[in-house]
């Protein structure tokens, strides 16, 4: 066995599909390396990790919140999350050398808390243009920090990355073998439209107010929709109703194909996003989440939006507002064949993102003491 490297983060995909990456990659550098994914007890990182077959343990954390009932229950939570992270890597150090790669969120703080006090080497991997309050609590301790993102908003020394993207979320073949596994048309041109993991509620209802018009503006097209939770009867109504052919579905498993299918994309731009966009050469019409205060997901599309590949437009929340702006948009895209080519040749000139290489050598030269 040549050692041990927890994975902690959790709460989203966002924080668990990296870490899959980076074994990805491990795997194949050293295939005696164990890995363990160390998660949140939410139902959506259990399915995430059971799907993987790979092995976990959810432990009791919970994320800082100034609301007064949140921030007593991680006062209770917390020391019996630090307890059960210092377990874990006390058990993986009597098998050999271990090493902690956090990808953020509240799972990430007692783990790397805990592995502070046991004197193991923490890896930050920070994937928003903006660190979280865990990612900046953690860069304070960690004996390396890693960054895709850009800009101001990620300060102290850190090695820079292109986005990590695990093998799943890349294309398979070329355009007509992926959307002949997605059930879809051939030879029809395809927009994904895709609010992550948990789904978009405002990016549903816009499309649902886009298509109640029917003037046309889908013609040609067909759409393939990853929606948010009960939201798909009245999506794939609104696509029948509209005479729009399209295949949507609450989660989509094959999401390499579901970007190697499309033409155009709309999606949130959570750090997850923008990589698969980029890794897919997508264009890409983001609206990123509109309640963060610091506005990351913004900040994370501007390298795709500086290259021409993406254009970012503000969810404005309520339907029409978006359908009059982002959807006008999203329209445009689809009506005018030559601004869409113009920013799908700039997709194909993005460099090749190897940022779960880049800390897959990294952490294996820790494991050896190099």
């Amino acid at each position: 066995m040549s050692g041990t490297v927890i994975f902690a983060g959790g709460g989203t995909g966002g924080h668990i599909f990296p870490g899959l990456a980076i074994r990805e990659v491990i795997a194949e550098i050293d295939g005696d390396v164990d890995a363990l994914f160390v998660c949140s007890e939410r139902a959506i990182d259990e399915s995430i990790l059971t799907k993987q077959r790979v092995a976990w343990r959810a432990i009791p954390a919970r994320p800082l919140s100034l609301n007064p009932r949140r921030l007593l229950d991680l006062a209770l939570h917390h020391p019996r999350a630090l307890r059960t992270a210092k377990g874990l890597i006390e058990d993986a150090r009597r098998e050999g050398p271990t090493v902690v790669v956090a990808t953020g969120g509240f799972v990430s703080v007692p783990v790397a808390g805990a592995a502070r006090g046991l004197g193991v080497p923490v890896l930050l991997v920070n994937l928003d243009a903006a660190p979280g309050r865990a990612n900046q609590w953690i860069a304070r301790i960690a004996a390396h920090k890693f960054t895709s993102a850009e800009g101001a908003r990620v300060p102290g020394e850190w090695e820079r990355l292109t986005p990590i993207v695990r093998a799943a979320a890349r294309a398979r073949g070329d355009v007509e073998a992926c959307r002949e596994r997605m059930g879809l048309r051939p030879g029809m041109r395809t927009l994904f439209v895709s609010g992550g993991s948990q789904g978009a509620q405002s990016i549903d209802r816009m499309l649902i107010r886009l298509l109640e018009r029917r003037d046309g503006g889908f013609d040609g097209w067909q759409v393939l929709h990853q929606c948010g939770e009960g939201a798909q009867a009245e999506l794939t109504d609104a696509y029948e109703h509209a005479q729009v052919p399209a295949l949507v579905q609450r989660f989509i498993e094959d999401v390499g194909s579901a970007w190697g299918s499309a033409d155009l994309a709309v999606a949130r731009a959570g750090a997850g996003s923008v990589a698969e966009a980029w890794a897919n050469r997508v264009p890409t019409l983001f609206m990123p989440y509109p309640h963060h205060r610091d506005d990351h997901q913004r900040l994370n599309a501007e390298p795709l939006v500086r290259e021409g590949s993406a254009i970012v437009a503000e969810d404005r929340v309520e339907a029409e507002a978006n359908a009059a702006r982002a959807g006008a948009e999203l329209l445009d895209l689809l009506r005018h064949s030559a601004r869409l080519e113009a920013m799908t040749q700039s997709a194909t000139r993005l460099t090749e993102p190897d940022g779960a290489a880049r800390v897959a050598e990294h952490a294996i030269r820790v494991l050896r003491g190099d």
